[in-house]
């Protein structure tokens, strides 16, 4: 029953997406696109990805901790060991910390963005996600090493603030670089244009 209803309404989405090409709303199909492709993705891609994502931020971010000693990772359980000054602690690379969420929907975003052409898409998609990745990964030895030093008492400041607004800063130049830039130099408005033709 839950393939039936899967396979409902990716018909449905298919169908009105073909709809809305035909009719020509451009921005209702970005919308109805992005949303229903990162819907896709929630159901049938996160639970096959989350994993081995949390295992390879934590292999990337312990490197950083076995180059400095800083801290040291399991990445087979996707799970970094802090020593502090007063004990240790142990932090699980999750589905929340595993940036799954954004990759998906910067994924859902960029096939649907209709200022790139398939290739571009495709090697732009790669690069973005592995820029990602390597926030995430910059973000958890930010938190890890904020840990270490001040003890397991910084964890909530490191992890919900620090830690968040420095991965959000990384974000927001992503997407200005990928969306807005982009967007911006095509425009034409008469015959004043930002582009060379």
């Amino acid at each position: 029953m839950h393939y039936l209803i899967g396979i409902l309404g990716l018909i449905i989405w298919l169908y009105i997406l073909h709809v809305l090409k035909k009719a020509g709303l451009n921005f209702w199909r970005f919308i109805w696109g992005s949303f229903g492709l990162f819907i896709l993705m929630m159901v049938y891609l996160r639970p096959v990805v989350t994993q081995p994502l949390a295992q390879g931020v934590a292999a990337l971010a312990g490197f950083f901790g076995h180059l400095t000693g800083t801290f040291t990772p399991y990445f087979r359980f996707a799970t970094i060991f802090i020593p502090t000054n007063v004990g240790a602690m142990t932090m699980q690379i999750d589905f929340e910390c595993s940036g799954i969420l954004e990759i998906m929907a910067y994924v859902s975003l960029l096939a649907f963005f209709e200022v790139y052409t398939r290739q571009e898409k495709l090697m732009i998609g790669l690069l973005g996600c592995f820029y990602i990745v390597l926030a995430n990964a910059m973000r958890i030895i930010i938190i890890c090493v904020i840990i270490h030093l001040g003890g397991s008492q910084l964890y909530n400041i490191a992890h919900t603030y620090i830690g968040r607004i420095f991965f959000y800063v990384l974000s927001v130049l992503l997407y200005f670089y990928v969306f807005t830039k982009p967007q911006v130099v095509k425009m034409k408005v008469g015959s004043f244009s930002y582009g060379r033709d």
